[in-house]
């Protein structure tokens, strides 16, 4: 269970500060996370933000040294730019969770991308195709840089340390929120990236390519095939920069990726997620009981409606549902 952590700690510190009206449903998405949970992110890639809002994201790193000049000489001696202190990166995600160790394995550390809309259907993902699982290695990569590896482990300390922590797989969630200028049809969800990715990523990157090539060529039959064995099937491959021999540039793809009617939780799909809720939406993974029963401690009792939805393409899912 220890892999859903964050989502639900997420779910249930955003509960209670609904319950209490201490956030509203129509703030920005970002000041919700903030809110609920500052203390547990180990990366925000709108520092800038973050700071007109209140929150100093390297604070606590801060307090380590005796003055300023300090704290950037140490900066600079990790190759960051005191530039980026506070200011917004454009990468992915918008917020990684703190990662955390137990009997010597590592857990949680998840990524968190928000989607907001002013429609029932979710804003295009750019950059990226969202899926269950991404590695500090594939971000790195997606990226085109390392900042965020090296921001959050500096904020992970010891534990980015161990061997094992740039390969990690963390769990993607993402908190998506449509129609959010209507109050009568507002929906707000932590959704399990097992939602989006209902295949392999590696078996959708190669798909596209074969797609793409069967309706832009008279490739032989034969030959296709033959072809198809060779394709790339990993997102680190395509977005990867190229190195073009006498090129004076090097490219890179850009992946944008929309979401299919059927893979939208807040769409006509899945009645069940009604209008004016906040929602867990997780893989039935059979810890649906315990989870329930953590969710109860962590937010003291708060009602809510437990319930199986079964997606169109990919099984089971359990869904907490808050009604506003």
């Amino acid at each position: 269970m220890n892999e859903f952590i964050d989502g639900i700690e997420l779910f249930a510190s955003v509960l209670v500060e609904l319950r209490d009206r201490a956030i509203g449903r129509s703030l920005p998405l970002e000041d919700i996370v903030l809110k609920a949970c500052r203390d547990k992110l180990a990366y925000i890639d709108n520092r800038q933000h973050a700071k007109k809002y209140g929150f100093d994201f390297w604070e606590s790193i801060r307090k380590e040294f005796k003055n300023e000049d300090e704290f950037r000489k140490w900066l600079t001696e990790r190759n960051l730019n005191h530039r980026i202190l506070y200011s917004k990166s454009d990468q992915f995600p918008d917020f990684m969770f703190k990662i955390g160790k137990s009997e010597g394995n590592l857990y949680g550390g998840s990524l968190l991308e928000l989607k907001d809309s002013g429609s029932g259907s979710i804003a295009s993902f750019n950059s990226t195709i969202p899926t269950k699982y991404k590695s500090l290695n594939e971000l790195t990569i997606i990226d085109g840089n390392d900042l965020v590896l090296k921001i959050a482990s500096i904020m992970d300390k010891n534990s980015a340390l161990e061997k094992d922590y740039t390969s990690f797989q963390r769990k993607c969630f993402y908190l998506i929120r449509t129609n959010r200028s209507k109050d009568e049809k507002i929906k707000i969800s932590i959704v399990d990236g097992s939602f989006f990715e209902t295949i392999p990523k590696e078996q959708l990157i190669h798909q596209m390519i074969l797609n793409m090539l069967s309706k832009e060529s008279n490739i032989p039959e034969s030959l296709f095939k033959e072809i198809e064995k060779y394709l790339p099937s990993d997102q680190t491959t395509i977005v990867a920069s190229q190195k073009i021999e006498k090129a004076s540039v090097r490219p890179r793809l850009r992946i944008m990726t929309e979401v299919h009617p059927e893979g939208n939780p807040h769409g006509s799909s899945y009645p069940e997620i009604k209008e004016r809720t906040f929602n867990l939406i997780l893989q039935d993974s059979g810890y649906a009981k315990q989870i329930q029963k953590n969710l109860e401690e962590l937010t003291q009792c708060i009602n809510l409606d437990v319930f199986t939805i079964q997606h169109k393409r990919n099984g089971k899912h359990i869904v907490f549902q808050y009604r506003f």
